[in-house]
């Protein structure tokens, strides 16, 4: 036997494994440049010049659309090769031309601010700058034996919530993010008809401005949508008519009746106390429904054995900030099994939808 071949053998392999842990271990040490070059790109409104001129755009002429200091136009170059390579824009031949042409892909048309489809208030939102300092202070928050978030713990004790009611234009911009799904729900809707047909009345708790609400609404003239938020929140709102109004109040005291209840990533706000709370009251605001009330929830529902890899990372992210901003979580199907059935309702049904969201129906 020839040891020293084995152990040439061992050698190599033990190599190959470091290079590659260590190629894994600095892609995810790496991956916010990626987050931080898409908002730049975002914020310079690159999707959008491209599609203003309805054909893929060379390096210069984006340059000159964007008013970019020639100084800058290499730094322009090598933010859209990355963001090309993480699949944002597509690089095409023009005939004629020697320079390449930048083409928008579908995942950077969902930043064309003009289209119903425009995410770019979720990116500007989730990579806000209150969103990030806190992760400065997350050894701090795992070795305090407090009862605080993350945030809370960066911010000298300040709740998100806290932060968002003094900031005009950051509760503008979360509702906007909050907002920006909406045709996403709105496609959702033509395959979950049936959810809303046969209701006479339908809450929405937490409903901010009323988007989804509105969405609703258009396919249901007939249904009373009834917007139910903080009074700060829908204090200037108004309805387009008897159908659709706005009522302000708290979800952890009571709740307006209604043939149904929305929850509209709402729950994942919170923990499992305030949660249950939340279904309890829920509950009991469609009581005079008897059996045919239900409480319809929109949320995410962690399933690592069904989910692909990619789908589950994302869901295991949201869960993620959930936490260290809100003391929130997503959940597994186990989870809302035990939080469901704790309020009170006798059965559910969860049905996935807008591609990494489900729709849970809960009935009394």
């Amino acid at each position: 036997m020839d040891l020293s071949a084995n152990s040439n053998t061992n050698s190599s392999n033990e190599e190959s494994e470091l290079y590659h842990a260590q190629i894994h271990l600095y892609k995810h040490v790496y991956n916010w440049v990626s987050s931080m070059a898409l908002k730049a790109i975002m914020e310079l409104g690159v999707a959008d010049v491209i599609h203003s001129h309805g054909k893929p755009l060379t390096l210069s002429q984006l340059a000159t659309e964007l008013k970019l200091h020639p100084s800058k136009v290499g730094a322009l170059h090598r933010f859209l090769r990355l963001l090309t390579h993480n699949g944002f824009f597509a690089k095409t031949k023009i005939q004629e031309q020697e320079e390449e042409a930048y083409s928008l892909t579908p995942p950077s048309k969902l930043l064309i601010r003009s289209k119903p489809t425009n995410l770019s208030s979720i990116v500007k939102g989730a990579l806000h700058w209150s969103s990030l300092d806190m992760w400065h202070s997350s050894e701090k928050w795992f070795t305090e034996d407090k009862e605080q978030t993350m945030y809370e713990t960066s911010s000298g004790g300040q709740s998100f919530w806290d932060f968002l009611n003094k900031e005009t234009d950051c509760i503008k911009m979360f509702q906007d993010a909050m907002a920006s799904d909406s045709y996403m729900f709105k496609l959702a809707l033509k395959e979950c008809r049936h959810v809303f047909e046969n209701l006479g009345s339908i809450v929405d708790v937490g409903g901010g401005t009323g988007g989804v609400s509105k969405l609703i609404h258009q396919e249901f003239p007939q249904l009373k949508c009834t917007v139910f938020d903080q009074p700060e929140v829908v204090a200037n709102l108004k309805g387009d008519d008897g159908n659709l109004n706005f009522v302000g109040g708290d979800m952890f005291k009571s709740i307006p009746s209604a043939d149904a209840v929305l929850l509209k990533w709402v729950l994942h706000d919170w923990n499992d106390e305030l949660a249950l709370k939340i279904l309890k009251n829920s509950k009991e605001a469609i009581s005079g429904r008897g059996k045919e009330g239900k409480v319809i929830i929109i949320d995410i529902s962690i399933d690592d054995t069904s989910d692909d890899k990619e789908l589950t990372g994302l869901k295991l992210d949201y869960d993620l900030v959930m936490l260290t901003m809100f003391n929130g979580k997503e959940r597994e199907k186990k989870e809302w099994d035990k939080l469901i059935y704790e309020a009170g309702f006798s059965r559910y049904t969860l049905t996935p939808i807008c591609g990494f969201k489900s729709l849970i129906e809960a009935y009394p």
